[in-house]
């Protein structure tokens, strides 16, 4: 410790979000340079190779090779496959002194794509996985959470290549295997959920989450099994239902009624109804956004939904990327004259609409299902709109916000809520970059048949935060074994040369059976000792101090807090038998 580049904090730093972020930072692991751009430390470094050596021992498992890419690639490839618009503002862009155009990489499926384009051209050289574990770089607009969300973070992402979806099924399939290996062996409860593939595209998609509250994900899972990451949920439609006997649509003065609430205190005051006041689920609420398209082009979109439910953001611009979406302005609303604010109805809008405004509804506004609504004149709304009768929409949407209680898409039971924090991806992306960058081998017909690929993700930094974030407590870190910088951190307290000399002693015999070790030899008191051991996390501590007079150690477990004495001829088979054991423990391939 007296050599370790390390400075332990006693505060937190100013923007600290979650607990990994603070205890990171405060422990010396990682130390910030930007936002969102952190130096690895000593010790961080250590945990950092050691999650790269769990994912290369099960890469290399399934048969993937690992090469090395460039992290600073041409636009040329990128503008092929359209990610060069598609990836918006997140993407690092830049110039050489020629004015040549550059990115950062954010992820290299079409550069793997090149390279296997350039080597390979028959059948007889696949299936092929090939992985890397680089640097990537994303333009994130808000970086938070220390490593979590980061602008430069570490990945290990692979490809496969397959002569037919046949193969890349197979492929598929042994990636999701190792993930599963990986993450077990990391060491944290995570959850497998169906996801979008976004700006991937492709055919299938799942994520890897790691059980957090502070993760920025959310996600469903339901008692039978069923999980996905909300942006991926499908509502189950209703099925139609008879609308013969419904009374007609008729349009009633509902004055200064701009809001949901207001519109059901004067509907049930102005127009009550047999049986049951109205409620906010006998809404439909319409909402307006602004879509920009990659090109800068703007449209306008109306999504109606129930009025008890809000647009999930989130959900909504994973169903309409790669366009952003932005607020609709009061200019806006001046251009669009027959959007009235406040009173928007399927009037303006739907299939028979010559506004040319998309109007987009949630699945469960099915039809024969009868609604209140905007009546398209300010302070009146229509009543008993019934879809498929009154108004036929464009489409629908899944932009509604996903609730604990609603029933999973599989019949599976009622979902429940859960946050987490993305930790890999796999995807069956198919011929989309192959057929993009001409990616073509011979088949055994001597025909030139296009490649289908898939990628895989794991978020080699992101997992050292993970972790860390799932295994931490109110004193600091605590590392499992797998992961930890040191096995043991050996604590010589007091002034006694006796204590130095039997610690020092006792370090480097467990240093030659193999055992890592990080012997605190300062001029500190016990009470600092104590305090950064507890911080940094070890999963041992062992205390050689005033004890020894008696004969004795002390051994600490981190993660249970329990303690013990150990006799001091004892000490060097315990310590072992302490680390061996755990070793085993956190391997579930070995326990």
């Amino acid at each position: 410790m007296s050599e370790l580049f390390v400075r332990t904090l006693r505060e937190d730093p100013a923007d600290a979000e979650v607990p990994s972020h603070r205890w990171l930072v405060r422990s010396g692991y990682v130390r910030r340079v930007a936002p969102g751009i952190y130096s690895w430390l000593p010790l961080g470094w250590r945990v950092l190779r050691n999650v790269e050596t769990i994912v290369r021992e099960e890469m290399d498992a399934i048969g993937a090779q690992e090469v090395h890419l460039p992290a600073l690639l041409p636009r040329e490839p990128y503008e092929a496959s359209g990610r060069w618009t598609e990836y918006g503002a997140n993407l690092f862009r830049l110039q050489d002194r020629r004015g040549g155009d550059y990115l950062l990489g954010p992820t290299h499926e079409e550069i793997f794509a090149l390279l296997v384009k350039d080597l390979y051209s028959s059948y007889k050289d696949l299936p092929l996985s090939l992985y890397q574990i680089q640097t990537k770089y994303r333009d994130e607009a808000r970086p938070r959470a220390g490593i979590l969300r980061g602008r430069e973070f570490v990945m290990k992402d692979s490809y496969s290549f397959d002569i037919d979806d046949a193969g890349l099924a197979k492929s598929y399939d042994q990636h999701r295997d190792a993930y599963i290996k990986i993450f077990n062996r990391l060491g944290f409860e995570y959850v497998i959920v169906h996801a979008m593939s976004g700006a991937m595209g492709g055919s299938a998609s799942e994520e890897f989450l790691a059980v957090s509250e502070t993760g920025e994900d959310t996600f469903v899972r339901s008692p039978g099994g069923y999980a996905a990451n909300v942006e991926a949920v499908r509502t189950p439609a209703p099925a139609p239902v008879p609308f013969d006997d419904l009374p007609a649509a008729h349009v009633e003065d509902t004055p200064d009624t701009p809001t949901i609430d207001t519109l059901i205190a004067v509907a049930n005051e102005r127009v009550p109804r047999v049986g049951r006041p109205w409620t906010a689920a006998d809404t439909l609420k319409t909402v307006v956004v602004m879509l920009r398209q990659t090109d800068g082009a703007r449209e306008p979109l109306v999504i109606g939904l129930s009025g008890d439910r809000e647009v999930d953001v989130k959900r909504l611009a994973a169903q309409v990327e790669p366009a952003e979406v932005e607020p609709f302005t009061e200019e806006d609303f001046a251009d669009h004259p027959a959007l009235v604010k406040g009173y928007i109805g399927p009037g303006a809008l739907g299939t028979e609409s010559v506004s040319g405004i998309r109007y987009l509804v949630d699945p469960r506004v099915s039809t024969g299902t009868a609604w209140i609504t905007g009546a398209d004149q300010p302070g009146r709304h229509v009543f008993d709109l019934v879809a498929g009768r009154d108004f036929t929409p464009d489409g629908t949407i899944e932009a509604a916000e996903v609730r604990a209680g609603d029933p999973a898409p599989d019949g599976s039971g009622p979902l429940e809520l859960a946050r987490g924090i993305e930790m890999g991806h796999v995807f069956q992306l198919g011929r989309k970059y192959a057929e993009a960058l001409g990616l073509k081998v011979l088949n055994e017909h001597g025909k030139l048949v296009t490649v289908t690929m898939g990628s895989y993700g794991v978020g080699v930094s992101r997992a050292v935060a993970a972790v860390a974030e799932n295994t931490c407590d109110e004193k600091g870190l605590c590392w499992p074994r797998a992961l930890a910088p040191f096995d043991v951190q050996l604590l010589a307290t007091g002034k006694d040369v006796a204590v130095l000399e039997t610690a020092t002693e006792l370090a480097q015999r467990l240093d030659e059976a193999g055992v890592k070790v990080l012997l605190d030899d300062r001029k500190a008191s016990p009470g600092v000792k104590f305090a950064d051991a507890e911080i940094m996390g070890m999963p041992t501590i062992v205390v050689v101090g005033r004890g020894l007079a008696d004969g004795v150690i002390e051994l600490r477990d981190r993660r249970t807090g329990d303690r013990r004495d150990v006799p001091i001829d004892d000490a060097f088979g315990e310590v072992l038998t302490e680390v061996h054991g755990r070793a085993d423990a956190t391997r579930p391939d070995l326990a």
